[in-house]
């Protein structure tokens, strides 16, 4: 228990140090940044501190709001897998060469019409929360 005391402590002293680098009238990132690399907390930590707002020093600065990058044309591939996927080899093996090109190209894709529960997903992504939470 005195572990826990020590690092409930500990987190107090870095919300109080965050509060006054927030506090501050005339924003310097640089001395921002620096503080907050000091506080050796990293994003998780500063997410389990509850905080409302996402620090200025996590914002773009004002030079690329006056200089956007150009939109992408870049899309998701989405892959439909409604439609007989799993009854016709014709729709199978257009599906199979969906994925493989995604996969090739980009990595990722996003499946639709997959008939998985919308409370299974969410468990699932409530257990890779979890996994990254540890």
């Amino acid at each position: 228990r005195t572990s826990m005391f020590c690092i409930s402590r500990h987190t107090e002293t870095k919300k109080e140090e965050r509060k006054k680098m927030e506090s501050t009238a005339t924003f310097d990132r640089a001395s921002e940044v620096k503080a907050f690399d000091q506080m050796k907390i990293g994003v998780k930590g500063l997410a389990d501190t509850g905080i409302t707002q996402i620090p200025r020093i996590f914002y773009d600065p004002q030079d690329s709001a006056s200089n956007p990058r150009p939109s992408s044309t870049v899309t998701i591939p989405t892959i439909d897998l409604d439609g007989g996927v799993f009854e016709s080899t014709a729709t199978r093996e257009s599906v199979v060469a969906k994925v493989k090109h995604a996969m090739e190209k980009f990595g990722f894709f996003r499946a639709i019409n997959h008939g998985i529960p919308l409370d299974t997903m969410e468990k699932v992504k409530a257990g890779i929360r979890g996994f990254h939470e540890q």
